[in-house]
């Protein structure tokens, strides 16, 4: 698969305790199917190919002989898959035991990892010996060929490295997994054999998810389970994919017979969260064995993606939308008292940004402890203003107890207009602009008479965009909503309406959600109806929001974008829709860098920014021809 996505599976054969020619036949089976499947990268248990609950039976040499033979026959019978496999089975060196990850792709038998650290809770030392007792050099025989133990192993292909921890070493203070991922590896595997112990799931399914966060990386855990021996303990056979703390599959938990997890984790993602992190910077030396893999495999893509990124999984809608609103009053609260301003000035439309801003200064100023008539709402009614929108407004600001102004901005404009000689009846880009620089001058000015600041309703949709009239509304003394996109808005205030307001106030807020976004600086219509949909012109914002996370956050190429887009969208937008208006993000993120540059304050929320302090960097006049390039080979 391209842009950096390797489809993988974590799988758990049906075992027969010190049947390794069963269990190879199994494993050889799992390995067909998964390879139609067009897996590139296959995961199997720790031990899986003898059972770990074999006890003494590991000291018989001709019970490890037999096991040296069943993996030379997996690796003589998958050698027509295309696909790297990763299989538990102890391996002798010498006088010691190994609990080993035997490594297989195209016939040949890469590579060993024997595991370091031992498990003391189940006695693994009266079996095995750690690898720290094994030479750089040593190698085990398996078929008549030499094959090394790798300790500290990186392994690469074109297209993605990976490195192994085993069972219990990924509990540990010095989990190799922390150092290889360090050196490079994108994809951490854990073949294991955890015990099933009542109250310990969600425990394990924290410890993959954190693990993978830890590491940046994608982190497959295969476990072994169904036809285990039950003498003294039972095994779940949990298997589980996570990508940079969140866990994209999962199987069930002992579920009987063969199973496996498949989905796709995402490489290229890894490695832009790695960058500008120093605990990346690797100073230890690895042994790096390269796997002559096909470079990007024409996979299908088979991963889900949200279609609504902002939201991170793990938090509840309610949980998040508070901590966002907290962090933006809190915010506005330490301004307030830094700049010893008396009153907040803020322009009210009876539109989405302009609700939440108010919401957020109204819970700042109680904070600090500021009476809410400290707060002069002002309304500007101009020549594209609805009833809607306007009795909005102001049941909004009298039910939060502000100060109110309603200043009309017709004559000023229409003045204006005569002034510099432009036609009223001609609705262009200087007939709206006017209106909203003169809606910023007013709230400006009365700042000045009240020693206020003006507060900014901004958001990060319309940032990205450009969707904002320079020294106009992108212009303000502190923007409370730089980082709020305009998806994630729409769920704060209606999280707001169902969790703290009273019944007319929520009536408002949620018909304030379901209004039509738009600047309304051009006429209503004849019923008096908004006319001018914002998107109809720039696109939907819950696709430019989708756009904006991926582009922003994880640095992806239109290309990849558009893939992740059509999946995380499909029945909802077509292919060709989905290219327009992605190339239109493109144009006008790129064209509109000068209105960021530029931009006022405000505090980071999400994980996404666009000021030139703490978020996104780049000159004006950056060229963004290569990426309307990239745009244009969308098929």
């Amino acid at each position: 698969m391209k842009y950096g996505f390797v489809k993988v599976s974590a799988t758990t054969p049906e075992i027969a305790v010190a049947n390794c020619d069963r269990n190879a036949k199994e494993i050889i089976e799992l390995t067909n199917e998964l390879a139609k499947k067009e897996t590139e990268l296959i995961l199997f248990p720790e031990l899986c190919l003898t059972s770990c609950s074999c006890g003494d039976l590991f000291t018989q040499p001709h019970f490890i002989q037999a096991c040296n033979n069943s993996i030379a026959k997996i690796a003589k019978e998958t050698a027509v898959c295309d696909c790297v496999i990763v299989l538990g089975a102890p391996i002798e060196n010498r006088n010691s035991l190994y609990n080993c990850a035997i490594i297989i792709y195209k016939g040949e038998i890469i590579g060993i990892v024997p595991k370091r650290i031992l498990n003391s809770k189940i006695g693994e030392s009266r079996w095995f010996t750690s690898s720290d007792n094994l030479s750089n050099d040593s190698h085990a025989t398996i078929a008549g060929k030499k094959i090394p133990f790798v300790k500290n192993g990186l392994f690469c292909t074109d297209s993605y490295s990976f490195g192994i921890e085993i069972g219990n070493e990924a509990a540990t203070l010095t989990a190799p997994g922390a150092e290889l991922a360090a050196c490079g590896a994108t994809i951490i595997l854990n073949p294991t054999a955890q015990r099933a112990v009542a109250g310990t799931h969600k425990d394990i399914q924290r410890n993959i998810a954190e693990q993978s966060a830890r590491y940046k990386c994608g982190y497959i855990y295969a476990g072994i389970g169904w036809g285990e021996s039950t003498s003294v303990a039972t095994y779940p056979g949990y298997c589980a994919i996570a990508e940079n703390g969140e866990i994209i599959a999962e199987s069930g938990y002992h579920i009987p017979g063969a199973h496996y997890t498949i989905t796709d984790i995402d490489t290229e993602k890894c490695i832009k969260e790695r960058k500008g992190d120093n605990c990346f910077a690797c100073t230890t030396t690895v042994t790096e064995i390269y796997i002559p893999q096909a470079a990007n495999h024409n996979t299908t893509l088979t991963r889900h993606f949200t279609a609504q990124p902002f939201i991170p999984k793990g938090y509840t809608l309610t949980e998040y939308c508070n901590e966002v609103f907290a962090i933006q009053a809190v915010a506005l609260a330490k301004r307030l008292t830094h700049t010893g301003a008396k009153r907040c000035v803020i322009g009210i439309s009876g539109g989405l940004d302009s609700t939440l801003a108010l919401l957020v200064t109204a819970k700042a100023c109680d904070i600090i402890g500021m009476p809410r008539n400290s707060i002069t709402a002002v309304t500007m009614p101009g020549f594209g203003t609805s009833d809607r929108t306007y009795n909005n407004a102001l049941t909004l600001m009298q039910a939060l107890g502000t100060r109110i102004r309603e200043i009309s901005i017709k004559e000023a404009c229409i003045q204006h207009f005569k002034d510099i000689e432009h036609d009223i009846n001609t609705h262009d880009v200087t007939y709206e602009n006017a209106q909203a620089r003169e809606r910023t001058q007013i709230l400006m000015d009365i700042a000045n008479q009240e020693n206020g600041i003006v507060i900014g309703t901004g958001d990060l949709s319309e940032l990205a965009l450009g969707w904002a009239t320079y020294n106009g509304d992108q212009m303000s003394m502190y923007g409370v909503n730089a980082s709020v996109p305009k998806t994630l808005m729409q769920h704060m205030v209606r999280n707001i309406a169902g969790n703290e307001a009273d019944e007319k106030v929520k009536y408002t807020l949620l018909d304030i959600v379901d209004t039509p976004i738009s600047p309304e600086l051009t006429p209503a219509d004849n019923e008096g109806n908004i006319k001018q949909k914002t998107e109809n012109l720039v696109g939907p914002y819950e696709l430019h929001d989708f756009f904006i996370y991926h582009f922003v956050r994880h640095g992806f190429a239109p290309e990849k974008i558009h893939l992740m887009a059509t999946t995380a969208f499909d029945g909802k937008y077509d292919s060709e829709t989905i290219k327009k208006w992605l190339t239109t993000f493109i144009r006008r993120f790129f064209t509109q860098q000068f209105k960021r540059s530029a931009m006022p304050d405000g505090p980071q929320a999400t994980c996404c920014a666009l000021d030139p302090q703490n978020g996104w960097i780049m000159t004006s006049d950056t060229s963004y021809a290569m990426w309307m390039q990239n745009c244009e080979r969308i098929e």
